[in-house]
């Protein structure tokens, strides 16, 4: 199996009743985090030095979703987007980054469906009852 990792990136290892597991040369690890945290710290750059509307533009070709997100939330989504990617390459960990870009992406399908967006916006009307203590743990 080692000698089938070097002419390949990865090996896919399905298992049965459980995720798949990826094989691949620690040296392929390091040069992903390399290029991560490039990446993180180019884009980082590009915000501070570059007009808000040419990010928006090219964030808008990476993820085309955020066109249905107001302009606030995109500002939000691009400071978040660069504090997480940072903070991720410093772990080496991308998960954040994932769960980060799939909670924006819900928002955006929250404003792109109209009757959705009135649902969970709305005032709520009459009083919703009492609401119970929390538990005290010790």
């Amino acid at each position: 199996m080692a000698d089938r990792l070097d002419s390949v990136r990865a090996l896919r290892l399905r298992r049965r009743g459980a995720g798949d597991l990826a094989l691949t040369r620690a040296d392929q690890l390091e040069q992903d985090a390399v290029v991560i945290d490039f990446t993180a710290r180019l884009l980082a750059g590009l915000v501070r030095t570059q007009s808000p509307e040419a990010v928006r533009r090219v964030l808008g070709e990476a993820l085309p979703w955020v066109s249905f997100l107001p302009e606030d939330d995109v500002d939000q989504l691009l400071g978040e987007l660069i504090e997480v990617a940072q903070g991720a390459a410093s772990l080496e960990n991308l998960s954040p980054v994932a769960v980060l870009l799939a909670q924006w992406r819900h928002t955006a399908e929250i404003h792109a469906d109209p009757t959705l967006l009135e649902i969970l916006t709305r005032e709520p009307t009459g009083d919703l009852g009492p609401v119970p203590a929390p538990e005290v743990r010790q």
